[in-house]
């Protein structure tokens, strides 16, 4: 059994937490819990409620749109030190993707309700949680955003190309 002690210790070196207040670091371990997946399995499916975000250890999370009469397309894949799941933060709290373990995959599961209820009692908590948000979610919106361009443009190209 991992003691709170290792929890923050091993929060502290991840990324996400590089530069946060000792203190919001332990408030935040509170919420905290180790997880496993393994290869092929669900951590959160389309329209689930979203209750936790993630912080990946070790492996490989493949982030996944369901296509109609078709396989999922995968938008992201995201590897150690990364940070996925952010719908916990905004009502109605649902998953609108469905995250896959690519392959085993070790993670800190940050429960989400948890942290939203002590967000709303330490506001420099908040701050500290959405800054580390806010600019992976940016990111990750303009990333798809060119995805979507590229996918809209593909078969222009390829008739282009034959013609």
């Amino acid at each position: 059994m991992v003691h709170i002690v290792d929890l923050e210790e091993t929060l502290a070196h991840h990324p996400f937490a590089q530069g946060m207040d000792p203190e919001a670091l332990r408030t935040i371990t509170g919420c905290a819990s180790n997880a496993v997946y393994h290869p092929g399995e669900y951590i959160f499916r389309d329209g689930d409620p979203a209750d936790n975000f993630y912080l990946i250890r070790h492996g490989l999370v493949a982030l996944e749109i369901h296509v109609p009469q078709g396989p999922p397309i995968v938008v992201e894949t995201l590897e150690a030190g990364d940070i996925f799941g952010w719908s916990w933060l905004l009502p109605p709290y649902r998953w609108s993707n469905d995250a896959r373990a690519s392959d085993q995959v070790r993670l800190l599961k940050l429960d989400g309700a948890c942290l939203r209820g002590k967000m709303e009692n330490d506001r420099s908590l908040g701050y500290e949680i959405y800054k580390r948000f806010v600019p992976i979610m940016a990111r990750r919106l303009a990333g798809n955003r060119m995805r979507i361009v590229e996918l809209a443009t593909e078969p222009a190209v390829h008739s282009r190309q034959k013609g």
